[in-house]
């Protein structure tokens, strides 16, 4: 792993928008499924991919929210989709499947963060369940129509939060130790990369390639609905008067740009298997290194991405086989 995590010079950065990166490509006949593709960093990963020429599909948990957001946007079909419902997930995938498509891009881009603590009908602690199980099942499900592209990639949607902690491979679901939402965070987190990791390992001689991203710190998002003024504070980005810092931040058309060219730019032909920032591969640090970017070695390890893999299987409920 590490030695495909090195930058390549992009050419991109920081406060390149999604349209910038899909400038000049035609994504006409390909079609794309965005996870929560209606709100925030994933509302402009939609526009930017339909821009493009792109069929994007839009499963979403609420379907008056997501209809009047993507209202008048051409190329774009909505569905539901919970992720925290197994058989939600499964009747998606199954509409999906019977409408004989084939899948180009799964940009598994939906989640929460720093959530009070709460679990999923089978008992999993919710942001693992939402943020890595429920993609990991939809990806399984959604194989055959990746197949069938014959050249397709997922991208998950991580964080810089992957830095708070590694899957805790003894209690994942807090059942032992105490809740800590940032924690729980970073775990789902690091799983969304390990994921990829393995996900790449294992698709790339079928053709399916995978990444994993930290789109940039974003405050214009739902994704903060969980923090309190004090967690603002804490993370500063908001000051004593109650105002939101926007210093160091994106806007979602800049976070996006990272997820559309995992999605599609050309310059990550024939790569996969990499974590991605600022519309580049990001570096590999140390575990102690004091940094605000850059992927931890607990999120770049093949052994802990096939542990994960065997353990998603069992709790996922699903056998997701290539």
């Amino acid at each position: 792993m590490a030695s495909k995590q090195y930058p390549i010079q992009s050419g991109f950065g920081a406060q390149t928008a999604a349209a910038d990166v899909l400038a000049g490509l035609d994504l006409r006949g390909k079609v794309a499924i965005v996870t929560g593709g209606y709100a925030g960093l994933g509302l402009e990963t939609t526009h930017a991919l339909a821009q493009a020429g792109a069929t994007v599909v839009v499963p979403a948990r609420s379907a008056a929210k997501a209809s009047a957001a993507l209202q008048g946007m051409r190329n774009v079909e909505l569905a539901a989709l919970d992720l925290l419902d197994r058989a939600s997930i499964d009747a998606f995938a199954r509409s999906f499947l019977d409408s004989g498509r084939p899948l180009h891009m799964l940009v598994n881009n939906a989640g929460i963060m720093a959530t009070p603590l709460a679990r999923d009908a089978h008992g999993y602690e919710s942001q693992f369940s939402a943020n890595h199980l429920g993609h990991f099942r939809l990806t399984a499900l959604l194989l055959p129509a990746l197949l069938a592209a014959d050249g397709a990639r997922v991208v998950s949607v991580s964080s810089r939060g992957h830095h708070f902690s590694g899957v805790n491979f003894d209690d994942p679901h807090f059942l032992k130790r105490d809740y800590d939402k940032w924690l729980a965070y970073g775990q789902s987190k690091t799983a969304n990369i390990l994921f990829a990791l393995g996900l790449d390992e294992r698709g790339a001689r079928h053709g399916i390639r995978a990444f994993s991203l930290h789109p940039g710190r974003i405050l214009d998002t739902d994704l903060k609905r969980h923090l309190s003024d004090d967690d603002l504070r804490k993370a500063g980005a908001m000051n004593e008067q109650g105002e939101l810092v926007y210093t160091g931040c994106k806007t979602p058309a800049q976070g996006a740009a990272t997820s559309v060219g995992c999605a599609a730019s050309p310059q990550l032909q024939g790569m996969g298997g990499v974590y991605c920032e600022d519309v580049d591969i990001a570096h590999l640090i140390s575990a102690d290194e004091q940094s605000n970017s850059g992927l931890r070695p607990w999120a770049a390890d093949p052994a802990l991405a096939d542990r994960l893999w065997t353990l998603s299987e069992e709790l996922a409920g699903i056998e997701f086989r290539l």
